[in-house]
């Protein structure tokens, strides 16, 4: 299945015309360049946008409608691509082929996803004041909550060590300093500039034609002529410096050891499939070397893992560990690395990670979502690289390109999460 690309004014359009699924799929991707000054406004707006149009101003207008459109499910969210902040805002609707009205759903839909993106409730020129209050009480509760679930919070630290002075160092869900600040007018002002200037891409998976989708982006949604500003390309740095370790103490029992790497690959690159089979003989899978020769041969971690940014160009380590056992782990860890920099990986462990790595890029393609993810790595990449090609380069990875990749990793960052007390040789002082 793939995709068909068309521009609606300065709109991009992406219609997978496919009878696969009983659902149809109407997404919104909004590119933001990620930055400090936008940031919290833009992790904010993803939850303000879903709060209410003009037509339905009420929460309970607004699943009124969602159950009027045979309970259809509203979602939304920001994340990361590299150093672009993506706002996602989307409706998953029954298939009409399903349905008596199959002809007025569809239509309907997409009508209810363009007012929610261009016609959201408003009092003047601001935004609700009651929903933006709720939607700062509920974002800053998702920011503290990260010191809740340490795992995640040690992944963070590192990056923001690593990554420091780069925009990638930032939180997807923004920074707690910047909440007071926000208003509901300097909110729908920035609103306003974002749906205006920056790039946005809508994707259609469903039974459709490419034909049909033009014409419900033209009814439904603003289509302008005006052109749209190229945000800046991430920053991709190779590390050349000594390593850096980073202690943080908390109240914690068990220690996170996480590592970051420079790759100096992104997903434009034509080696990018050495890199995802390189991650994948280290750490992705339970028969990597991190898992095996870490948790399983050493007892040393609880867990060990690693994984791809797959724009900035980074590599991660994340594992658990008892404390004490700090610098046996980063000497297991890093003689891991140097395995692979020597090419002293076996065939098993190619062919294993070949054959999983194919098995979940043909899962992307039995599950709508995912279909419009893949897709959209392409748009901010600046190469397309639909699932089938994936699938034919992981089959065509070398030992020697799996080797290189592994040669251009350099590690950055040591980072060590772990608890207040302990001194001389109990672990990362």
């Amino acid at each position: 299945m793939s995709f068909e690309s068309v521009n609606v004014g300065n709109l991009r359009v992406h219609v997978c015309s496919t009878d696969k699924f009983k659902t149809t799929l109407i997404v919104a991707m909004i590119q933001q360049e990620l930055s400090a000054e936008t940031v919290t406004r833009h992790a904010l707006l993803s939850s303000v946008l879903q709060r209410g149009t003009r037509t339905h101003p009420s929460t309970v207008g607004l699943k009124r409608k969602l159950d009027d459109l045979y309970g259809a499910t509203l979602f939304g969210d920001v994340f990361k691509r590299g150093e672009r902040h993506i706002l996602q805002l989307g409706l998953d609707l029954a298939e009409s082929s399903f349905l008596s009205d199959a002809d007025t759903l569809l239509e309907e839909g997409a009508a209810f996803l363009g007012e929610l993106l261009y016609r959201p409730v408003t009092d003047g020129e601001a935004f609700r004041e009651e929903y933006v209050r709720a939607e700062k009480k509920n974002l800053k509760q998702k920011i503290e909550s990260l010191m809740d679930d340490k795992i995640r919070f040690a992944a963070l630290r590192c990056v923001e060590e690593m990554c420091k002075g780069e925009p990638y160092a930032l939180f997807n869900h923004g920074r707690l300093q910047d909440l007071d600040g926000i208003n509901p007018q300097n909110l729908y002002t920035y609103y306003r500039e974002l749906i205006r200037t920056r790039p946005i891409d809508l994707y259609f998976v469903g039974d459709l034609s490419v034909d049909r989708a033009v014409k419900l982006v033209e009814d439904h949604f603003s289509v302008e002529t005006s052109s749209r500003e190229e945000l800046p390309p991430t920053q991709v740095k190779s590390y050349q410096g000594e390593v850096r370790e980073v202690v943080d103490r908390l109240d914690v029992n068990q220690g996170k050891l996480n590592m970051g790497c420079r790759t100096g690959v992104t997903y434009a690159d034509d080696n990018y499939a050495a890199l995802l089979m390189f991650n994948g003989i280290l750490g992705g899978f339970p028969h990597s070397k991190l898992f095996i020769n870490v948790r399983e041969k050493a007892s040393l971690a609880y867990y060990a893992a690693s994984r791809v940014e797959s724009h900035k160009g980074i590599l991660t380590v994340q594992s658990g560990i008892e404390i004490a056992n700090y610098q046996k782990a980063v000497d297991i860890i890093r003689d891991q690395f140097d395995q692979m920099r020597q090419g002293k990986f076996t065939d098993s462990e190619i062919s294993q990670t070949r054959a999983m790595l194919t098995n979940q890029l043909k899962e992307r393609q039995d599950r709508a979502f995912d279909l419009v993810d893949a897709h959209y790595h392409g748009i901010v990449g600046g190469r397309e690289r639909p699932l089938q090609e994936m699938i034919r380069e992981i089959g065509q990875v070398t030992r020697e390109e799996i080797t290189t990749a592994a040669q251009k990793m350099s590690l950055d960052t040591i980072y060590f999460l772990r608890d207040r007390k302990g001194g001389e040789g109990d672990g990362k002082n």
